[in-house]
């Protein structure tokens, strides 16, 4: 496998992680708007034009850094898509399904790089200057699309996964999850620079990226060494 330089792994990682980011934002504003919350319309934010749902520190500048560092350990953010819940009929009820329509998108997406991967390596060895790019790009979205999903999903708010454990909890613990938030940014910070998030983390990306990484064609340690290409 040849070596890749820094501007080759950044062209394949900008692709899947700007695709990741502006799908997980427009789903949730999607999903609002259907149930009855026309915010994110009004906003210009059901939209698949990248711009608008990034944010210039969290997606680009904090990933850049950290994609620098040892470790190679991926974390940010995008511009959070807003949501009015008083338009909502069942306000609990419906941003719990705002909250997961995000991870959805994502696993969807993880799943549509299967068959960019699986292409990738069907195709003949002569072929290697199409197919070695068409199976890191499939890589590259598995793990970033497998990454946001089982983050956002961590039931702490303002995650997506609070949302949902808030709206599938009784209205009385409810009241008493959701005080969690403004101190929500910080218990996570908490987290990232301990090993806590990884044990968290860990277990269910292991086996969400062995199940892509077998639907894509390729055995774990394939999918292993053309990540490893990546960092």
């Amino acid at each position: 496998m040849p070596d890749l330089n820094l501007i080759q792994k950044i062209a394949i990682w900008v692709i899947p992680v700007l695709l990741a980011v502006t799908l997980h934002e427009a789903a949730h504003g999607w999903v609002a708007n259907r149930l009855g919350d026309p915010t994110a319309r009004m906003l210009g934010r059901l939209t698949l034009n990248p711009i608008k749902h990034i944010d210039p520190i969290g997606t680009v500048l904090v990933p850049a850094i950290l994609l620098l560092l040892p470790g190679h350990f991926l974390f940010g953010w995008a511009r959070p898509v807003p949501v009015s819940p008083r338009n909502f009929k069942h306000p609990r009820r419906d941003m719990a399904l705002v909250g997961a329509a995000g991870p959805c998108a994502n696993l969807l997406m993880g799943v549509a790089w299967c068959i960019v991967a699986r292409v990738g390596v069907s195709l003949p060895a002569s072929a290697a200057h199409v197919s070695l790019p068409l199976a890191l790009l499939g890589v590259a979205g598995i793990f970033v699309n497998v990454l946001l999903l089982v983050f956002n999903l961590i039931p702490l708010p303002p995650l997506d996964g609070g949302r949902v454990a808030s709206g599938l909890m009784p209205r009385e613990w409810a009241r008493v999850y959701d005080r969690i938030e403004p101190y929500g940014f910080w218990i996570l910070l908490l987290l990232i620079v301990t090993p806590i998030l990884g044990l968290i983390l860990w277990p269910p990306v292991s086996a969400l990226l062995g199940a892509l990484a077998s639907a894509a064609g390729m055995g774990g340690g394939e999918f292993v060494v053309l990540l490893q290409m990546l960092m």
